[in-house]
């Protein structure tokens, strides 16, 4: 069984992305082609945003998005403990410090809550994040952001194609941030990611700077990366378009048949009523998970842990002087979440199967 089953998809959209990359092909422009900018379009208007900037990865995309907000040595930028590397990381990697908020236990985004008693003086930015595909509370995070004159970098590496109160993630923020990993909802064939903004000068910004920072050819303006985004890429994410709101449907129903198999044996994933989930992970909670894990391994089913560490206890980050007990949310669900095979083309006996190898393993005694 596949964690996440891309070669189904591929099969069943052969026609149309092989179309794509031989018109990529034939005309030659392989960076910055026309396929970038008709993308470009497709998602601005697809997220409501008045500019998209395709880029490199979805790493890449925060880091311009930090970069055009011109945070740099000595700032804050508050997010939460619980996420992928790329979020802390690419705070540090400008040199700021990031300051570790813990998550609610019910979405295992940002808490809220929690969030303006971590605002200093030098606080530049807040970045919630969309975890497992579902946004933050993004309108307290808003509020609060607005009285303390802050802006916000929503991290929907995971949620794009997400609504929260009827708005689409990415168009919840100053900044919004997405990421086509090939395992995403809407995923390319290699790294790939994309900034949404409705502030006309971010977005000149953002597209200088993922440009080596030209606003015209040979013509530097700022200091920038090589974060563009190739056209084969957006050739392919074009041709996935077509098929995106059906399979969002799909992994809809899936974490829905996942949930009610398993009411009443695991801790399931809660979607708060005020928004959406794409599912880019079904996640659960389990005691001992390297036992379910392993008894689950021998039973060929897949599973993966989106994350064994919180990021405050990463060594990297060491010298921050947060150790074990300062995000007690967070430390705990690092050491239960445990995400299910999850796709589109995930078959009801699939889930069948992925559901008795859960109750098998969580029913076995401890490993020694």
């Amino acid at each position: 069984m596949d964690f996440i089953d891309l070669k189904t998809q591929y099969r069943k959209l052969k026609p149309v992305v092989d179309a794509r990359i031989q018109a990529v092909l034939d005309h030659g422009q392989y960076i910055l082609g026309p396929e970038v900018r008709e993308l470009e379009e497709r998602l601005a208007a697809r997220v409501g945003a008045k500019q998209c900037i395709a880029c490199s990865s979805g790493t890449d995309a925060l880091l311009l998005a930090m970069m055009a907000l011109g945070i740099g040595p000595g700032d804050e930028v508050i997010t939460a403990s619980f996420t992928f590397f790329a979020t802390g990381e690419m705070i540090a990697l400008l040199g700021a410090r990031p300051v570790f908020v813990d998550i609610d236990s019910r979405t295992w985004n940002l808490d809220a809550a929690q969030l303006e008693s971590a605002i200093t003086p030098h606080t530049r930015a807040i970045l919630p994040v969309g975890l497992y595909g579902q946004c933050a509370n993004m309108d307290e995070i808003n509020a609060i952001a607005e009285r303390h004159r802050l802006p916000v970098i929503e991290d929907a590496a995971q949620s794009f194609g997400a609504l929260y109160n009827g708005r689409a993630s990415c168009n919840l923020s100053t900044i919004g941030c997405t990421s086509f990993f090939p395992s995403k909802p809407l995923g390319c064939y290699g790294d790939g990611g994309a900034c949404f903004t409705n502030d006309d000068g971010l977005a000149r910004a953002m597209r200088e700077l993922s440009n080596h920072g030209q606003d015209r050819r040979y013509h530097h303006t700022r200091i920038g990366i090589n974060g563009r985004m190739d056209t084969i890429q957006a050739a392919v994410l074009l041709a996935k378009l077509e098929v995106f709101d059906t399979e969002l449907a799909a992994r809809n129903e899936v974490a829905s048949r996942y949930t009610a198999l398993l009411k009443n044996i695991v801790a399931t994933p809660e979607v708060l009523p005020d928004r959406t989930c794409v599912w880019a992970q079904y996640t659960i909670e389990v005691e001992d998970r390297e036992k379910v894990q392993h008894l689950m391994n021998k039973q060929g089913i897949p599973t993966a842990v989106h994350y064994p560490d919180a990021l405050h206890l990463q060594p990297v980050f060491a010298h921050l002087g947060l150790p074990m007990g300062s995000f007690p949310v967070a430390e705990r669900a690092a050491q239960r979440v445990l995400s299910l095979p999850m796709h589109p083309y995930l078959t009801p006996s699939a889930m069948e199967e992925v559901v008795r190898a859960v109750k098998s393993a969580i029913s076995q005694p401890v490993l020694k």
